[in-house]
């Protein structure tokens, strides 16, 4: 078991990871003040894992259950609604707990959830994942997608614990776990060059479901997020960094469909095409890009735009992305591997040309 903490202060959390947390409600009880519960989750992870996790809550008043429908297409306020809906019809109140128990949609939205719920209850990130374990479950980033935008919609609220169940990743499908190291390669990407070699040795390691392969990759990862949102909790300014590729993969998502491209799939893409327009503006060389290519196909992922989808279609949607501030779109790109900057003055015809590098029409 590896215990870390991300630091922000009064609203300072742990991260624990390990294997068989699940199961042993010590983990878990600290964290849950009151005498009410009510854990989120869907539709795949609960039969799995909502029994075991509901046998340490036994001993609450209060122990309700929200089975959300599984994917990125449900990912909206409706769906929210739903949770709102529970809460208020057994009347929970203030002092209740929330426990998200799921990937990363699940997590994104109970948060959200809780931010709004009576103005804010506590709590708990469950990632039954990898994408959510070493990403959307770290930082108190919670939202919904909108059709015009991916988690346009959405608050920073810190979870009080994160539990990584390693166990999880065993009943994760292939897909599913290649796009979660989608976002692990990232990290190796933007502030951690030792880890991109290291990634580069163990992908087999990984794709293996290699225990302590997946625990290290899982800590690192973690611990690269937690120093950087520590230093930025909002976003204001390198927080941004973990938005690497992120512009480019929503675009994917929001004209795809959400859901039909996996997160970690529009990111591993978009991760490519940012690459690539690094190399373009002359801060790395065609070396590096093929190297990011190689290990991105080493995982199984995309490198690519989807077949069809043309630059306007790109354009368009970057255009109402979260990174855009006063009409320029701010981009994610490499200075140098393990080195992110963040720019806002890309020409124009430097995008095109990137994303017709990476297949768009």
């Amino acid at each position: 078991m590896h215990c870390l903490n991300v630091e922000l202060g009064e609203r300072s959390y742990p991260i624990v990871i390990g294997s068989g947390l699940l199961g042993d409600p010590e983990q878990l009880l600290p964290y849950i003040r009151g005498r009410q519960v009510c854990v989120v989750t869907n539709e795949t992870v609960a039969p799995l894992y909502l029994p075991r996790l509901l046998e340490g809550l036994s001993g609450f008043d209060k122990v309700d259950t929200v089975e959300l429908p599984d994917g990125e297409a449900f990912k909206t306020l409706d769906t929210v609604n739903r949770i709102f809906g529970l809460l208020l019809e057994r009347r929970h109140n203030r002092s209740t707990t929330l426990i998200a128990l799921g990937g990363g949609v699940v997590g994104d939205m109970t948060g959200f959830a809780a931010a709004c719920y009576q103005r804010g209850v506590d709590f708990v990130q469950v990632p039954t994942t990898l994408l959510a374990q070493v990403d959307s479950s770290v930082g108190g980033k919670t939202g919904v997608n909108h059709p015009l935008g991916k988690n346009m919609i959405g608050a920073f609220y810190q979870p009080g614990v994160v539990l990584a169940d390693m166990d999880t990743l065993k009943t994760l499908p292939g897909r599913e776990l290649s796009a979660g190291i989608a976002e692990v390669i990232k990290y190796g990407l933007i502030c951690d060059a030792p880890f991109f070699d290291w990634l580069e040795s163990n992908m087999p390691r990984l794709l293996e479901r290699d225990p302590q392969a997946l625990a290290y990759a899982v800590e690192r990862c973690c611990r690269d997020k937690a120093a950087v949102v520590a230093e930025d909790e909002r976003e204001s300014g390198r927080r941004a960094i973990l938005n690497f590729g992120h512009t480019f993969g929503h675009a994917i998502e929001a004209v795809q469909g959400y859901g039909n491209w996996l997160h970690g799939e529009a990111v591993a893409a978009g991760m490519v095409m940012a690459a690539e327009l690094s190399r373009l503006r002359g801060s790395i060389d065609a070396g590096l890009v093929a190297r990011i290519r190689a290990l991105l196909s080493a995982a199984q992922l995309p490198r690519e735009a989807p077949e069809g989808m043309a630059v306007q279609q790109f354009l368009d949607a970057m255009a109402v992305d979260k990174k855009v501030l006063d009409g320029r779109l701010r981009l994610v790109l490499l200075g140098a591997l393990g080195d992110a900057r963040i720019v806002d003055d890309t020409p124009r015809e430097l995008l095109v040309e990137a994303l017709r590098t990476c297949g768009a029409k």
